[in-house]
């Protein structure tokens, strides 16, 4: 698959904590209690599982194979690498000066 210049922006949440550990140790904290609180606990984790795998489901290039995403790379910096020739190559044309105001 070829990569688009102008991929749509991906929208993402401000800031997410994708950290299990403080659910974890909220979970053993009401198996600590016998508390019933453990399946609502259970429930969050289970929660911020799905949530997770729906974040990595949609990222993009996800569903190229590690070869395609290594040779988009490649195609990319070969172009990034012609466009910073040309670039260089017209800069040295002097047709970009701006004559100064006398």
């Amino acid at each position: 698959m070829m990569a688009t210049a102008a991929a749509p922006p991906v929208q993402e949440k401000e800031y997410e904590d994708w950290s299990f550990l403080p659910l974890v140790h909220d979970i053993l904290k009401c198996m600590d209690k016998d508390s019933q609180d453990v399946h609502q606990e259970l429930a969050k984790l289970k929660s911020k599982i799905q949530d997770a795998r729906e974040q990595i489901s949609n990222m993009p290039g996800i569903d190229c194979s590690p070869v395609e995403q290594q040779q988009q790379l490649c195609t990319l910096r070969e172009q990034v690498r012609t466009k910073n020739q040309l670039l260089h190559k017209y800069k040295g044309l002097c047709m970009f000066d701006v004559p100064k105001a006398s």
